[in-house]
């Protein structure tokens, strides 16, 4: 930790990163695409990257991917360059706490996306070789059974697995298994889905 930061400002570095966790891009995206949508009360009622893609199209639905997963890189690179890159306690409460900002969002009435691709924005901050591992898993479950939500769950489960198997700071771990247990929590509805058979699966060929 850098002789100037406190547990003060390390404190503050967790609330700027859960507010900054907590912008709804994927509300901000369907805004600027002037149709006029409502992610709340369209497709799934999600404003997640998938439901904008399922909605607006392939091409609105990875610029929200590519937000929701940058506002928690923001995050961390912030806590990085404030507490230095060392402070892994403090990364892994700014990490958490960005992440839980976009899962329960203060200024939606806490509620949220499912959480995702945050997730993969931390991931891939934290640990490069984790986050390469988990898409290639995410991507061949994907390709196989045309489940976003199967995918999503198998790589929530390959997570903490791989954080246990690089051997980093057991605060990694920590953050890896909160993550893992929300996006289980997030994808409830989905899994039963999935039981049930009843899950739409998603399309690669066209606009949904």
């Amino acid at each position: 930790m850098p002789p100037d930061a406190s547990p003060l400002v390390g404190t503050l570095l967790v609330a700027v990163s859960y507010l900054v966790g907590a912008v709804p891009f994927g509300l901000v995206v369907a805004g600027l695409s002037g149709g006029g949508v409502d992610l709340r009360k369209a497709g799934s009622g999600n404003i997640g990257a998938t439901n904008v893609a399922r909605t607006l199209g392939k091409g609105a639905g990875a610029l929200t991917l590519l937000l929701d997963a940058g506002k928690a890189v923001f995050a961390l690179a912030l806590t990085s360059l404030v507490m230095g890159p060392a402070s892994h306690g403090w990364l892994a409460l700014s990490g958490g706490a960005a992440f839980l900002g976009h899962v329960f969002p203060v200024y939606l009435r806490f509620k949220g996306g499912k959480g995702v691709a945050t997730a993969l924005g931390i991931v891939a901050f934290l640990s490069p070789v984790t986050v390469i591992v988990l898409l290639a898993l995410f991507a061949a479950v994907v390709y196989f059974t045309r489940y976003i939500s199967l995918g999503s769950l198998c790589a929530a489960v390959g997570l903490p697995v791989m954080m246990a198997v690089l051997e980093g700071p057991r605060s990694y771990l920590n953050l890896a298994l909160l993550i893992a247990f929300v996006v289980f929590f997030t994808h409830r509805g989905n899994i039963h889905r999935l039981l049930a058979g009843q899950e739409p699966r998603f399309e690669f060929s066209r606009k949904a």
